[in-house]
Parts: C-alpha cells; sequence; structure tokens
C-alpha cells in the first residue's frame, strides 16, 4: 500500500508568510515586526518585483521543505486565514507602490536605450513623410519646369521653392527658361507653402538626427567609432538594448533588420540572408556583391566585441582598433578582386 504525501504550501505577501495544508488549516506563521514605514515597505515590495523571496518566506521554506512556495495571488491555494494586512498597512503598502512606480517611470526617462528607441522612431516615421513629401514637390515642380534636373542637388529644391517669390523666379534660380503656361497665385501659394513644409521638416529630421548620434555615441561610443553613430544606435534599438545586442552573437547581429528574409528562407528554403542593418556601412553596400557576406562575418564578429566594450566597461576603441578592422577587411578585397566562376 502506498500513502499519498499531504500538500503543503508556502504562501507570502509583503509582511507576512504563512504555511497552508490541504484543509486550509495553517500550519506555521512568520509576521514582518519592522518599523512600519513607507521606505520599509518599498524596499519589501521591490522584494516580490525581483520575483525575491522575503524573510519570512525564506525562514518558512527552509523549516519546510517539501512545501510549494507561491506569492499572494500566483496560484489558488486553500482557502484559509491567510495573515492579511490591516486597513492602515494596506495604505502605507499602496503609497510605497505608487513611490516605487514614480522611481520606475524616473529610471525609464534617464534610460539610454529607451531614448535611442524613441528617437530613431520619431527619426523614421518623420523621414517617410519628408520622403513623400519631397517627391510630391518634384513631381509638382515638374509639371511647370519640365527641363529641370534635380539629381545632383534635389534636397535644395525646398529651399529654392519656398525663397522663390514666383514661378519665374524659381525658373532663374534652377537655371531653366519661364513655361509658357504657369500656376495662377492660389495654386503658386500653395506649391510654395509645400517647399517650406518640406524644408522644415527636413531641418527637423536633420536636428532628430543630430540627437540620435550624439546619444549613441555616449552610451555605444565604441560601437559608433566603428560602424557610425546611426548604424550603432539602429543596431541597439532592433536588438531592444545595449545589453541584449552585447549578448548576441556575431551572426545574428549580422542580420539584425533582415528578420523577413530569414524567416522566408527557413520557411521556403530560399537562400540565407547576408546581412541586415549591417548593410549600411560603406564598407558592406560600396563593395562588389561577392565580396559583401565575407565583409559582413569580419566586421559583425569586430561589432560585436566593441559593443560588450560598450556595454560591460571596456576600453572605448579608438583609431588603432578601427584600422586592424580595415585592414582585415582590405585583405578580403586582394583575396577576391573577381567574382568566382560558376
Amino acid at each position: 500500500m502506498t500513502f499519498r504525501t499531504a500538500m503543503v504550501w508556502v504562501w507570502f505577501d509583503w509582511r507576512a508568510a504563512a504555511v497552508v495544508d490541504e484543509q486550509g488549516q495553517i500550519m506555521d506563521l512568520e509576521i514582518w515586526q519592522g518599523r512600519m514605514s513607507i521606505e520599509e515597505a518599498m524596499s519589501r515590495l521591490e522584494l516580490l518585483a525581483a520575483s525575491a523571496l522575503t524573510p519570512e518566506a525564506r525562514r518558512l521554506a527552509e523549516r519546510f521543505p517539501e512545501a510549494s512556495v507561491h506569492p499572494a495571488g500566483a496560484v489558488e491555494l486553500p482557502e484559509a486565514e491567510y495573515p492579511l494586512p490591516s486597513v492602515e498597512e494596506q495604505e502605507v503598502a499602496d503609497e510605497a507602490a505608487l513611490k516605487l512606480a514614480e522611481m520606475g517611470v524616473a529610471r525609464s526617462a534617464g534610460d539610454p536605450d529607451r531614448r535611442l528607441e524613441h528617437l530613431m522612431g520619431a527619426t523614421d516615421e518623420l523621414r517617410a513623410s519628408w520622403l513623400i513629401y519631397e517627391s510630391r514637390l518634384v513631381e509638382w515642380v515638374a509639371l511647370f519646369i519640365p527641363q529641370a534636373r534635380f539629381e545632383r542637388d534635389r534636397s535644395a529644391l525646398a529651399g529654392k521653392v519656398a525663397d522663390s517669390a514666383s514661378l519665374a523666379e524659381l525658373a532663374e534660380s534652377l537655371g531653366c527658361e519661364l513655361p509658357e503656361v504657369g500656376p495662377d497665385e492660389s495654386e503658386w501659394q500653395v506649391l510654395k507653402q509645400s517647399g517650406e513644409r518640406v524644408r522644415t521638416i527636413g531641418r527637423e529630421l536633420e536636428r532628430l538626427e543630430n540627437a540620435s548620434k550624439e546619444l549613441a555615441q555616449q552610451h555605444l561610443p565604441s560601437l559608433s567609432a566603428l560602424l557610425g553613430p546611426l548604424l550603432a544606435a539602429r543596431l541597439s534599438v532592433c536588438a531592444h538594448g545595449r545589453m541584449r545586442l552585447a549578448r548576441l552573437p556575431a551572426g545574428t547581429l549580422q542580420v539584425l533588420g533582415a528578420e523577413k528574409a530569414f524567416f522566408n528562407h527557413l520557411k521556403t528554403g530560399s537562400p540565407p540572408p547576408k546581412h541586415g542593418h549591417i548593410f549600411m556601412h560603406p564598407w558592406i553596400s560600396r563593395a562588389p556583391r561577392w565580396q559583401r557576406g565575407n565583409i559582413s562575418r569580419t566586421l559583425a564578429s569586430k561589432a560585436i566585441i566593441a559593443a560588450r566594450s560598450d556595454a560591460f566597461g571596456g576600453e572605448v576603441w579608438g583609431a588603432e582598433q578601427i584600422g586592424e578592422v580595415e585592414a582585415k577587411v582590405q585583405e578580403i578585397r586582394d583575396k577576391y578582386p573577381r567574382a568566382k566562376r560558376g
């Protein structure tokens, strides 16, 4: 004949702990006897937030090693007369929880990872709008001045439209003849305002990028030195923070940003991606196609070392370290000057 061992649990909250059996009988009890203050309650609530045991719960767990330990509300336990806090004690706990929440918000506001995330998100959204408005402006101006060419200095068009008093003045600034048919005054004013909008958004975009660069150079100095601050910030945000980026394998960093292509590879068997955001680096983007995979692997392996140096307080990379990486990239260029045949 076998006998089933009776189940017992250690229940605990921020100020007390109890051992309860299957019948709801309290077998043992520990209650915090410290000074009831908001500061003390905050420290004990922080233990619960960190999924740690209070001293009372730890003592009961040692006393009843066969017991299953659970914080209040985590699982359904037998009904019992648990040592719940009084109204006054609960008011102290509520005030302590509110202060902890305020501290959490303050910590988040000072977190460079979160700040970079917002800066990069705002930059992406604004750039998308700017590109749409700029394309519309180029097409609009081309209707009236079709001989104008904007390829070399397209970004300056918005300023020229905004600063011109008329279509004739705009045509002169672009070095083109005045067309026979042009917009009336109301349409010209709308076109002029469109140029002002594109210029204003462009300036705001530049300010956002400069702020991102400055923060990335402070938060990711070595990675910024190697990859450039905007690409370093992009990789950090994609990895959800500097510390998580530093813990990634080099191969994962290499394909960050190419998740769709990677999952397509798993689903359909298509070739796996050789690079993600890291392709933005000129050593890769300007390299011949057959060199990109090797350069991506080399650069990613060095980038992860730089990221770990930033995350764990290592020496900030300078010209010497960057020069060593560039020398390895040059070795790849020299080794594979032409694409392999077949």
